[in-house]
């Protein structure tokens, strides 16, 4: 679907071209969006019948009839009254606003799906999803709202208002009047009728767009947690038999082998101190274990995400080609809730793990002698001694707001809603837990570049090169300093680090 950069490099989409939760994040901004003639010919098709099907008397959910439970009234005669009626009683979100790459992510999906011409919209409704894309407007969108059931309807609906000039947008990072912003960016106020309205909120997009953002992150944070792990262990002077691929063998799993073919590459060379015990704590030995269970959800979340990003989220769908229009309920976000929800409890552990990994560092009764808190002259310096107690403060965050979502269905809707799936929470959810990860690992990396600092240099090149460029991001701890910024910075270089391990990977 991405084909290239142009001389600006502006990430080109097509359309009609597959998804990716990797690209998702180049919707933070400009696009440059390219919808082909078969995607507009088989979205004026479909819209062609679904106005024909009309003209005969069909009727058409949310085109000639009231809203959920009230479908068996009649709705408003007037297409654009119809519109209106859509999203007026949908604008009622809450809450402090989404992140605006989330919401283009949500967008863009949209965009997707109604490309696949099922959805009977205008075809003047993808231009200007297009149009907005290749700009930097976004609308402003409450995070509460949604149940994730009949599509992510009020976040959407707010997204839709502000295309109108309705309520808020952001420009240039700065929110302001979601009119003003349209000017702004050059764009027009978009014109809808009901059947279009109901289109672009009646899908599970911005759920689908959180889930994919955090797939994409916490793929890349699991690259960075055996990294680190490798690099850990190399600065204490452990022993690698933990990674044998024997070992590994009669374990049978997968994932645990590939981790451990990861780290014993970067532990090549290693010098062990010899003065380690027999068997290493767990957050050392059992890494292959955990951090490959990790691998097999992540593979299993990450094929339900991207089924789901390509898939049609919409309700009724129209069928021209079979004379059929079809009320069901492909609007339901159950396969992603589940797999969100999966996400976050991997995340809660890998965020475990480098908590424990941390704490490990700082203690000097198993660090095998470096200082307290890893600081050059304790009590006259603190070393890390508050980045622990923040990754402390996070981990236990992220363990109380991991609850699952996807099974916490609440009736509503005069129990046309009868079961929910809470997708759209589940997904905002794991995206929370992807960036205190980041966090997590931004602390631990700052602890081993200061364990280098007060006396313990890697011996393998692959974790010299890792450390090596800590260093030159982070400078030492001495003396003390706010260190918010420097774990902010380590976060960034570890990801660099991950996305080139991961090409790396991926050329050979």
């Amino acid at each position: 679907m991405m084909s290239g950069t142009s001389a600006l490099s502006t990430p080109i989409i097509d359309v009609s071209g597959e998804l990716t939760p990797e690209m998702l994040s180049s919707a933070a901004q400009p696009l440059n969006i390219r919808i082909d003639e078969v995607t507009r010919d088989r979205v004026l098709a479909c819209r062609a019948f679904m106005m024909q099907s009309l003209t005969e008397g069909q009727a058409v959910y949310g085109a000639t009839t009231g809203f959920g439970p009230l479908v068996d009234f009649s709705g408003r005669v007037n297409s654009a009254d119809q519109c209106e009626n859509t999203l007026s009683h949908l604008s009622t979100g809450q809450g402090d606003d989404l992140k605006p790459a989330v919401v283009r992510a949500a967008l863009l999906i949209r965009l997707r799906s109604l490309a696949q011409g099922r959805s009977g919209v205008s075809y003047t409704v993808l231009e200007a999803l297009a149009a907005m894309l290749r700009t930097e407007f976004s609308p402003a969108v409450p995070r509460i709202g949604s149940v994730g059931a009949s599509g992510d309807l009020v976040p959407l609906a707010h997204a839709v208002q502000a295309l109108r000039g309705i309520g808020a947008a952001y420009h240039g990072g700065q929110r302001m009047p979601a009119g003003q912003a349209l000017v702004e960016s050059g764009l027009p106020a978009l014109e809808l009728d009901g059947r279009d309205a109901l289109g672009l909120v009646n899908g599970t997009s911005l759920t689908a767009a959180a889930a994919g953002l955090a797939l994409a992150s916490i793929r890349r944070s699991h690259v960075v947690a055996w990294t680190l792990s490798a690099v850990m262990a190399d600065v204490l002077g452990c022993a690698t038999g933990y990674l044998s691929p024997h070992l590994m063998g009669a374990f049978a799993h997968p994932g645990a082998a590939e981790v451990a073919q990861h780290m014993r590459n970067l532990l090549q060379g290693t010098v062990p101190t010899g003065d380690r015990g027999l068997q290493e704590p767990y957050s050392i030995r059992c890494v292959p274990q955990l951090l490959g269970a990790a691998a097999a959800s992540i593979a299993h979340a990450d094929q339900v995400v991207r089924t789901d990003l390509n898939g049609i989220s919409d309700n009724p769908l129209f069928f021209p080609e079979h004379g059929e229009i079809v009320h069901g309920g492909n609007f339901f976000g159950q396969p992603v809730a589940f797999a969100a929800d999966l996400l976050s409890l991997v995340t809660v552990q890998i965020a475990n793990l480098a908590e424990r990994q941390l704490d490990l560092m700082v203690d000097p009764h198993r660090n095998g002698g470096l200082p307290p808190m890893l600081a050059t002259t304790p009590g006259e310096q603190h070393g890390v001694q508050g980045v622990q107690l923040v990754a402390t403060s996070a981990v236990v965050h992220m363990r109380r707001t991991c609850t699952p979502a996807s099974m916490q269905s609440v009736p509503t809707n005069l129990h046309n809603q009868d079961v929910v799936p809470f997708g759209t929470q589940a997904a905002l959810s794991a995206l929370d837990q992807a960036e205190s990860l980041r966090w997590l690992h931004g602390s631990l990396a700052v602890a081993l570049r200061q364990a280098v600092h007060v006396g313990r240099a890697p011996t393998a090149p692959a974790c010299v090169t890792v450390l090596d460029r800590l260093i030159e991001a982070v400078p030492a701890i001495e003396p003390d300093r706010p260190l918010r910024a420097d774990v902010l910075r380590a976060a960034e270089v570890l990801d660099e680090f991950a996305d080139e391990l991961e090409n790396q990977n991926q050329v050979n």
